[in-house]
C-alpha cells in the first residue's frame, strides 16, 4: 500500500515524520461516535438524492452500472449560493511565510468541536489510477452536505474491488500517510470572512472551512496528491495529455498546460474531425515520472464547464452531477438543466470517463512534446522553444491577459500579463522543484517545447481551428519552423494572417514590454513569500538574453 493509515504501537511517536499537530488534530475527528462511514458510491448517491435542496432531474445517467451506480440513477443538481468559484485568498499553506500554524490549528480544533452535535460522514477514495501511483484519501463532512461528498466520490476513484487490489499491490512510498481532509462549509470566523483552506502538505492533511464550492474539495485534494507525487519522483501536472496513434505506427504524446479558459480541455478532447486515432489520459490532473517519462492520470472523471454545452449537446449524455446551473421543464414536463451560464458564471459538471471513448489511465510511452498555452497578444499562434532552460523558464512564467472584470489599483498596467507558473496555482512545494523537473524532461528526455497562443495576436483572434491546425502540423511532422526575427531560441511557424510584423514599432514595443513582464515576474520571486519560489539565476539570464535579442 503506497500510503499508510495503520501503525504499530512503537511507531506512534512524536519523531514519526508522518505525524504533526495538524494531522493528528484532523485525523482524530474521523473517529468520533457522531461519525458514520459511507462505504459505497451507491450509498452516497442515495444520501445526496435525499439531501434537502437537491434537484433530481429527469435526465438519466448514461450506463450507470459502469460508473458504480444503480441502473435508475439520475443526474443530480446542487447549487452553492452566491459563490461559484474557488477563493484563492482563503488558502493557507503550512511552511509559507506569515502562516501561523499554531493559530490555525487552534481554529481547526474549535471547528471540529463545533461539529460534535452533528452527524458527520466519513468516506474514502483513491487518487491515482495505476499501481505505480495510487494513494488513499479520507474525507469527513457534515450531514446536509451530501452532494459535496457524492461529487467528491464521483470525481476521484471510489473504493471497489478492482482498485483495492491495485492499491494492495501498489508501490510503497516511505513516510507518506493517507490524505485526511476535514470539511465544514457552514463554518464562520470573523478573521476569515472568505473561509479557510489550510494545508499541511508535508503531512497530507487539510481543513476546508466556510467554503461551499465543490472545486475547493477537488483542488484541495489534488493539492495534497500533487505534493506526494513531487516528493516521490514525479512532475505534478495541472493540464491535459493525449496520445496520437498515427497511421504509420508512430505514437505522439502531447501534454498541454494552461489556465482556466485557455483551451486545455478543448485541445485534450478534440477529435480532429476523426483524422487520428486518439487516446486520452486526462484533461486536468496527471503526473509524469522523472524516471521513465510515463504518465498517470489522477482522476477517472472530468470536472468540466457547462458554458459551452447547450441542453441538446450530445456531450451532456455523460453528465453525472451538475453544480451551479439552472433547471427548467422541457415540453414533456421533465426537469432538465439550464446550461450556458445563464444562471451564473462557471456552471460545472462532473462527466464520466465514458465521455472519452479511448480513455486510459497510464501512458507507458514517454511524453514527446509539452505545449504552454498562453493568452499573450504579442505571441504568434505557435512558437517552438529551443533549449531546456528557456523552455522551463517560459513555463514558469506561463501567461494570460487580465480580464475586463478586474478592478485594478491605480497605476497598474491593464496590458501587463498575469502569471501562473506551469498553470498550477495549487503548488505547496518550492517552484524550483517544478522548474528542475520540467527542465530535466526537456534536457534529459529530449521533450520538445512549444507555446500556443490561444488568445489574440494584437487584435486578431487565434481561433480554435487555427490552434488545432498548428498542433496537427506538429504531430504529423509537417510543421515548418524557422528562426523568429533575431531570437536564437525561438522558431516560428508562419500561419497565414498571423505573422507578427517586426517592423511595426507599436508591436515591437508591446513585445518588449511583455517579455519584460516575464523578467520582472521571475525577479520578484527572489523575495516573494520569503524567497520560497525563487528560481535559479539561469532563468533570469535566459529571459535577459531574449530581451537583449529584441
Amino acid at each position: 500500500m503506497s500510503t499508510k493509515a495503520n501503525f504499530r504501537w512503537d511507531e506512534v511517536r512524536a519523531n514519526n515524520p508522518i505525524f504533526s499537530a495538524t494531522r493528528t488534530t484532523i485525523e482524530t475527528a474521523f473517529y468520533g461516535n457522531n461519525v458514520v462511514k459511507v462505504n459505497s458510491l451507491k450509498e452516497a448517491y442515495k444520501l445526496a438524492k435525499n439531501s434537502r435542496g437537491t434537484i433530481v432531474t429527469d435526465m438519466p445517467v448514461e450506463k450507470p452500472e459502469e460508473i458504480g451506480l444503480d441502473d435508475d440513477a439520475k443526474i443530480l443538481v446542487s447549487n452553492s449560493g452566491a459563490v461559484f468559484g474557488r477563493t484563492a485568498a482563503a488558502r493557507r499553506i503550512a511552511g509559507e511565510e506569515g502562516v501561523d500554524v499554531n493559530d490555525l490549528c487552534m481554529k481547526i480544533r474549535d471547528a471540529i468541536y463545533d461539529t460534535k452535535d452533528r452527524k458527520m460522514y466519513h468516506t474514502q477514495a483513491y487518487i491515482g489510477l495505476d499501481k505505480d501511483f495510487i494513494i488513499k484519501a479520507h474525507l469527513i463532512i457534515p450531514e446536509g452536505e451530501e452532494n459535496l461528498m457524492y461529487n467528491w466520490l464521483l470525481n476521484f476513484q471510489y473504493i471497489n474491488g478492482e482498485y483495492t487490489k491495485m492499491y494492495k499491490e501498489s508501490k510503497v512510498f516511505d513516510n507518506e500517510g493517507d490524505i485526511y481532509i476535514f470539511v465544514d462549509p457552514s463554518w464562520q470566523h470573523k478573521e476569515h470572512p472568505l473561509g479557510l483552506a489550510f494545508f499541511d502538505p508535508k503531512h497530507n492533511c487539510a481543513a476546508i472551512l466556510g467554503m461551499k464550492y465543490f472545486g475547493e474539495l477537488k483542488k484541495g485534494t489534488l493539492t495534497l496528491a500533487w505534493g506526494i507525487a513531487n516528493r516521490n519522483g514525479y512532475a505534478s501536472c495541472h493540464g491535459g495529455q493525449k496520445r496520437y496513434n498515427l497511421p504509420d505506427g508512430r505514437k505522439f504524446v502531447a501534454g498541454v498546460f494552461g489556465l482556466s479558459g485557455s483551451g486545455k480541455s478543448t485541445i485534450t478532447h478534440a477529435k480532429h474531425k476523426d483524422k487520428y486515432d486518439v487516446t486520452v489520459l486526462h484533461d486536468d490532473a496527471f503526473i509524469i515520472s522523472t524516471e521513465n517519462g510515463s504518465s498517470i492520470a489522477l482522476e477517472p472523471s472530468y470536472f468540466d464547464k457547462t458554458q459551452d454545452y447547450p441542453l441538446d449537446s450530445p456531450d451532456n449524455k455523460y453528465l453525472l452531477a451538475v453544480q451551479n446551473v439552472g433547471v427548467t421543464l422541457d415540453d414533456e414536463g421533465r426537469k432538465v438543466i439550464v446550461t450556458e451560464d445563464i444562471r451564473n458564471g462557471n456552471g460545472r459538471a462532473i462527466k464520466s470517463r465514458l465521455w472519452s471513448p479511448n480513455r486510459v489511465d497510464k501512458f507507458d510511452e514517454p511524453v514527446n512534446a509539452i505545449f504552454w498555452l498562453m493568452k499573450d497578444p504579442t505571441m504568434p499562434p505557435v512558437l517552438k522553444i529551443n533549449g531546456a532552460v528557456l523552455s522551463a523558464t517560459m513555463g514558469a512564467c506561463l501567461a494570460t491577459k487580465r480580464t475586463t472584470a478586474e478592478r485594478l489599483a491605480k497605476g497598474v498596467d491593464p496590458d501587463a500579463l498575469v502569471f501562473e507558473p506551469y498553470a498550477n496555482p495549487f503548488r505547496t512545494y518550492p517552484l524550483s522543484d517544478d522548474y528542475a523537473k520540467f527542465k530535466a524532461l526537456f534536457e534529459e528526455r529530449n521533450v520538445d517545447c512549444y507555446i500556443l497562443n490561444t488568445g489574440f495576436l494584437m487584435n486578431k483572434k487565434v481561433t480554435p481551428d487555427v490552434t488545432l491546425s498548428c498542433l496537427e502540423a506538429i504531430i504529423e511532422g509537417k510543421g515548418e519552423f524557422k528562426q523568429w526575427a533575431g531570437f536564437s531560441s525561438f522558431e516560428i511557424m508562419e500561419v497565414c494572417g498571423f505573422v507578427p510584423d517586426m517592423s511595426d514599432g507599436e508591436y515591437k514595443s508591446q513585445l518588449m514590454s511583455r517579455m519584460r513582464d516575464r523578467l520582472d515576474f521571475i525577479k520578484s520571486l527572489d523575495k516573494a513569500k520569503g524567497g520560497f519560489d525563487k528560481l535559479p539565476k539561469e532563468a533570469i539570464d535566459a529571459m535577459e538574453k531574449v530581451i537583449g535579442e529584441l
